[in-house]
């Protein structure tokens, strides 16, 4: 199966499920696709010899040429890890219930349009939470309101701050994102 990794920043989740799946023989990270063309994902990418695009918001929103591109590459399923768009209707249409995303936090709390990164983590603290985690999801037309494929939580106490509730959830992925893509792929 071929996969494209779509990100937007730094790319740590891009890198970790490229190493999670290089020996992997029967999927394939074909392409990544960033919105930023100084990301670190396409350094990931590039050195791991896997082909690199990126893309501007308009380019995103026509749709047909990145589908093609992606049809091209016999792409089955797109990730999103770290991709800051919003990902637009014609676009799911073309890989309907073949889109996945992950979520920092515990869906469908704290998502929604404008929750990523640091913006959901503030919220988890703000609401004196007292676990928070990551929601591997389907995308459909709505931020973050896709089915749920997996979710994984981690404790919080009144000592956690931003940096620490970053370090928890930055271990939550490592650990079961690229797994979890795996079990998705061979339940497809």
């Amino acid at each position: 199966m071929n996969l494209a990794l779509f990100a937007s920043g730094t790319g740590s989740n891009v890198k970790n499920i490229i190493d999670f799946f290089k020996k992997n023989e029967t999927i394939n990270i074909v392409l990544v696709v960033s919105n930023n063309s100084s990301a670190g994902a396409l350094i990931h990418a590039k050195n791991n010899d896997i082909e690199q695009l990126a893309i501007d918001k308009a380019i995103l929103n026509e749709s047909i040429p990145i589908c093609e591109t992606l049809h091209e590459l016999e792409v089955e399923l797109v990730v999103l890890a770290g991709f800051l768009l919003k990902i637009p209707e014609k676009f799911i249409s073309n890989f309907k219930g073949k889109i996945i995303n992950l979520h920092p936090s515990l869906l469908p709390k704290f998502g929604g349009k404008g929750m990523y990164g640091n913006n959901v983590h503030k919220a988890v603290l703000g609401a004196k939470e007292k676990k928070t985690g990551i929601t591997i999801h389907f995308v459909n037309e709505n931020y973050d309101e896709g089915a749920i494929i997996d979710q994984f939580e981690t404790a919080l106490s009144n000592k956690d701050d931003l940096d620490t509730i970053v370090e928890k959830i930055k271990k939550l992925e490592k650990l079961y994102f690229p797994p979890t893509i795996e079990r998705l792929i061979h339940k497809l």
